[in-house]
Order: structure tokens, then sequence, then C-alpha cells
């Protein structure tokens, strides 16, 4: 019965979250829609057409192709994903590495992160890898069950592994993908039996080997290194003061929390959306659904987030394998992390990463590998509990059957 709880919760939660996306994105993305429909065909189009809605039919034609990827995670079986795990995760390392070889990949704000092709729909592959890296893991560390708590063969190993899905997203460099992969990993490895103190050692060594493109990028002259970027907005994040040009889009994202007060502005009546708050409709929208919502609402989002992270882990705890738990503790992880980091870094308690907040945000790429990922994870729960129903049906008929035999 619990898992059918879980089940039907965890159901509601994402497509609630979903729906309260569109919602929001109908509302806060009004005035940069208009401005990107008047760059594109001129003023007097917009004269004469509707301009405030490029946004939200862009993400609702999102969701709607995100309803079948949804379900084919939810009915295939999970067998599926296990055997075709290592291609997957290898295609994804092969577009990342074409992307950043190849005039395809698009640059998106300060990282190369973007299959740019003129006839098809962009692309983010970091997206893909981080489902693609979660089957993986989960096949690999099923298999060392007994090795995974050891230096040599478990540890060791393990970060092999990981150098080319991190490093190719060091090289783009897109820090915020980087972040969540590497998180993903950690509680996936730990879940699957690891030592905690190789994953806080290795922790530790990762951020000094990270550091390093950071420290010496030369940030002065004219043509600045593409790692300077992280280095604006640690210091940004480090930096107290007004004057840093780096606090501009946290200080507008506060004003608009702030804004928000008790019981908020109401749908439609943020302040903050006509230019003021950088990509509402993306990395800040958590900001703009706080200044319309207000505190006693907002905080009904928060826990939505919580109560996934609760649920999954719970899914995880009671699934039929280990490769199916570890899954699922990957998922769990991923869409927990990425959203505590989003509203962190709105509220300036994380430095600027560029990660949207899952199921809200604008973003096809991000939105329909959550809707795949969840599917999956809504999968395992279902295997779980009807596995279990189905192991209760044949312990009553082995009851009933051995009662049977002993009255005569």
């Amino acid at each position: 019965m619990q898992n059918k709880t879980s089940y039907y919760w965890l159901m509601c939660l994402i497509w609630g979250l979903v729906i309260l996306g569109l919602w929001e994105i109908s509302s806060v993305s009004v005035y940069e829609s208009y401005k990107l429909m008047v760059k594109i065909n001129g003023a007097a189009y917009c004269e004469v057409h509707n301009c405030n809605d490029f946004y939200l039919w862009r993400h609702l034609k999102h969701v709607i192709l995100g309803i079948p990827v949804f379900l084919l995670a939810l009915y295939t079986p999970i067998k599926v994903w296990k055997k075709f795990a290592l291609p997957i995760f290898l295609v994804s390392v092969g577009i990342l590495i074409v992307l950043l070889a190849t005039s395809i990949g698009g640059d998106w704000g300060t990282a190369k992160s973007w299959i740019n092709i003129s006839f098809l729909p962009s692309v983010q592959p970091s997206e893909m890898m981080k489902i693609a890296m979660i089957f993986y893991l989960a096949v690999w560390m099923d298999k060392k069950e007994r090795d995974i708590r050891t230096w040599e063969n478990g540890f060791m190993p393990f970060v092999m592994l990981m150098i080319p899905p991190v490093l190719l997203l060091a090289l783009q460099p897109d820090f915020g993908s980087l972040l969540v992969v590497a998180s993903i990993a950690a509680v996936m490895f730990f879940a699957a039996g690891g030592n905690l103190w190789h994953i806080i050692l290795g922790g530790a060594i990762a951020m000094v080997l990270i550091s390093m493109p950071i420290i010496m990028a030369n940030c002065d002259g004219d043509k600045p290194d593409k790692f300077c970027y992280i280095e604006e907005r640690i210091v940004g994040f480090l930096d107290k003061s007004d004057e840093a040009n780096e606090n501009y889009q946290v200080k507008q994202s506060l004003i608009a929390v702030g804004s928000g007060q008790i019981f908020g502005l109401g749908i439609g009546g943020s302040l903050q959306r006509y230019g003021w708050l950088p990509e509402i409709q993306s990395d800040t929208i958590f900001a703009a659904t706080a200044e319309e919502l207000g505190f006693f609402r907002i905080i009904f989002l928060v826990g939505a987030f919580a109560l996934i992270s609760i649920l999954g882990y719970q899914i995880a705890k009671n699934a039929r394998s280990r490769f199916e738990m570890l899954v699922a503790s990957g998922i769990t992880a991923w869409i927990t992390f990425q959203a505590f980091v989003n509203m962190a870094v709105v509220l300036k308690l994380f430095p600027v990463t560029g990660i949207t907040l899952p199921y809200v945000s604008y973003g096809g790429s991000s939105l329909l590998t959550l809707l795949f990922a969840s599917g999956v994870l809504l999968h395992i729960s279902q295997s779980s509990f009807s596995h279990e129903g189905h192991s209760s049906r044949r312990r009553i008929r082995r009851t009933h059957f051995t009662g049977t035999r002993r009255s005569y």
C-alpha cells in the first residue's frame, strides 16, 4: 500500500509542477516574448499580431512532446535500459565530443553546450548525459557489489569512469551541468555501498583540479579565457557590495522574492518581468514565482521538491533489484539537487550556475529528459508494488494449499 501511495503522490507532484510551469511562463515571459518577436519580425508585425506568447507556446509544445516520452519510459521494462545502458552512454559521450570538436555547437550564455543546426530544434546533450550516466553507473555498480567499498577496485575505477563526462562538460565549460552530474554520481556511489571517506577525498581533489584552470585563466585582456565566467560568478557571490556587476541577476532575484512578501502580487502581477530579471522564464523563474505567489504559497513549491526527494528514496528502498535501486537513487538525486541549487542561487546561497528549476523552467531538453527520467522512476515504483502484490497472492495460495493437505 505504501508503494502505491508513493506512486500516485509522485505522479501528482510531477505533473502539478509541469502545470505550474505552464501557468507561470504564461505570466512572466510576456515582456521577453514581445521583445524577442520585435527583434525578429519588427515592431510593425507586433502591432497586428499577438507577440506576447512566444515562450508559452514553445513551452506548451515541449510539454505535449513530453507526454509520449513520459509514457514510453513509464511502460518500457527496466531490463531494456539495463541492456542498452552502455550504448546509450557511449552515444552521449560521442555527442559531447562532436559538440566540442565541430561547428555544430551553439554558444548560449557562456558555454558551448547546445547542438545548433539550422533545420533542427536546439538540443542540449548534457541533459541526455545525465540519464545515460545514471543507467550505465547503475549497471556497473550492480556488478561491483563486493568491490565497491575498496579503493583500488571500487573508487579508482569509478573515478576513471567519470573522467570522460566530467572533462567534456568542463571544457564547454558548463559548470552547472558538471555539478549536477558529479552530485548524481556521488549519491549513486554512496547508495551502492561506497566508502563515504573516499567520496569526500575524491571531491576535495576534484575541487582542487577544477580550481586550477580558473585561477590560471587570463581574465584581464580583450579576449578573456572561457573559464573566466566561473571566477566572476564566485567573486560576485563572495562580494557583498552592490558595486559587483556579477551580482545584478541575484540582486533582481532578491528584489522579486522580497516584493512577493506574504501573499504575493498575484498571477500576472510581477513587476520584475518587465526586463528587470534576466532569464526570467528559465534560470530565475523561482524568483518571479515567489513574487507572484508570496511566501505562504511558494513554500508549497519548496515542499513539493522535498516530498519528491522523500518519495524517490522510498521507491529506491523498495525497489525489486539493486539495479533499480541505483537508478531510482540517481534520478531522485538529479531532481532534488538541481531544484535546490536553482532555488539557492536565486536566494544568493550559492554562486550562479545557470541550471533550471525542474519541470517549471522553460527549456525543451531539460523538460523532456526530466519527464523521461520521471517515467522510469514511476515504472520502478509501479513494478515494486506489482511484484509485492504478486508475491502476496502466491503466499496466500501456498498457505491455503498447505492447510488443505493437513486437513486430510
